[in-house]
């Protein structure tokens, strides 16, 4: 999922670019499936060199991941959680959430903690916030994007935020989120 909705975030952001990325990214490579680490690791490097494209992308990449994971439960299921009071609706999200991180990158585990409104999405071993040197701006953003875009999908509003990167020299990856209790 993860290439896929990189793939079409760089073609809707950066489409000149696209012939470029796809020496990595290349369609045959996605539809078998076989596309990895190291070629992923590449287009994220090069990304990262783009500057305010890489935020923009992976801001996009994010919600398509959202997107498609809740477009893959049943109608049932997204018609139960839709139902669901504001509270639980929002935990539901933040379950979506983790499997997103789980299916973004096998090398990723991500916990989910909720309480009062107040949640976050630790992750370790985020494949976007492995780098070298730290990074003066938040590089999992792809994260909070598919949270944030999670939400809005279960009707829930929230404010997320990346609170901590491992790119930027943290320990761990945290996003944030903060539920105001008034919602119905």
């Amino acid at each position: 999922m993860l290439v896929a909705s990189l793939h079409q975030g760089i073609s809707d952001l950066m489409p000149t670019r696209l012939e470029f990325y796809e020496n990595w990214l290349n369609p045959a490579g996605m539809r078998n499936g076989k596309i990895g680490l190291a070629p992923l690791a590449a287009v994220l490097s090069f990304l990262r060199q783009e500057g305010d494209p890489y935020t923009l992308v992976t801001e996009r990449a994010g919600h398509y991941a959202a997107q498609w994971t809740f477009d893959n439960l049943s109608t049932v299921e997204r018609s139960f959680i839709r139902a669901m009071p504001v509270p639980l609706r929002t935990r539901l999200a933040m379950g979506l959430a983790r499997r997103v991180v789980q299916s973004s990158y096998g090398g990723s585990r991500a916990r989910v903690k909720l309480r009062r409104g107040e949640g976050q999405l630790t992750l370790r071993s985020s494949v976007f916030c492995t780098v070298r040197e730290p990074f003066d701006w938040p590089l999992c953003v792809y994260y909070s994007a598919a949270l944030s875009h999670l939400l809005t999908l279960v009707d829930v509003q929230g404010a997320v935020r990346v609170g901590s990167c491992q790119g930027l020299g943290d320990a761990v990856c945290v996003i944030t989120l903060t539920v105001p209790q008034n919602q119905k």
